[in-house]
């Protein structure tokens, strides 16, 4: 099982959207993933949980965390053999560990939580609150959105992961993240 949570080897820079709901990461990873003519990564418990919401009416629970680790990383090795020089993901296990012990009192699975740590990005683009709070079935949190954030921000300054956090319009914070993406193509 735990192979399934493992990244493949390889070659390709990856970028990973990084933040609370609500934020803007997936516009930015399909701005990213056309800017650089590559595929992007979606986030797969997205699927994973308005398939269950659907399905069952039932939100997330902590026995969803690892499948939902697995399909974020089968995607993510599929997709990184169809990338050119850049993969852009819109999250990534750190993230689910992140929600996990938001939600479930400072809890994460051993397993995902080494993971998590393991599996290596280049860059996180942190993006932060300042656009609005959109509903759906799966958000839950508008009212949470600054300790939200924090959170991410120092699970992020913790790991000592390289970071920036991506503010403003969605053209703004587009010019940053290629830019610092350049940086790493050089």
């Amino acid at each position: 099982m735990e192979k399934k949570l493992e990244q493949k080897p390889s070659d390709i820079i990856k970028v990973v959207l990084f933040g609370p709901e609500s934020t803007g990461k997936t516009t930015l990873s399909e701005q990213l993933a056309r800017h650089y003519n590559t595929v992007w990564v979606p986030e797969y418990a997205r699927e994973y949980l308005q398939n269950k919401w659907n399905n069952e009416r039932k939100t997330c629970e902590p026995k969803d965390l690892l499948p939902i680790a697995e399909g974020q990383i089968k995607l993510e090795n599929e997709l990184t053999q169809k990338a050119t020089k850049i993969l852009v993901c819109d999250t990534d296990l750190l993230e689910t560990k992140v929600y996990s012990e938001a939600y479930y009192l400072g809890y994460c699975d051993p397993i995902l939580e080494k993971y998590a740590l393991q599996n290596t990005y280049e860059l996180y683009l942190l993006t932060y609150i300042d656009i609005p709070w959109e509903a759906d079935d799966l958000r839950d949190k508008p009212q949470e959105r600054e300790e939200m954030f924090t959170y991410f921000h120092d699970t992020l300054k913790k790991h000592d992961k390289n970071f920036i956090i991506v503010k403003g319009d969605k053209k703004t914070r587009l010019n940053k993240a290629v830019k610092h993406i350049d940086n790493l193509l050089k």
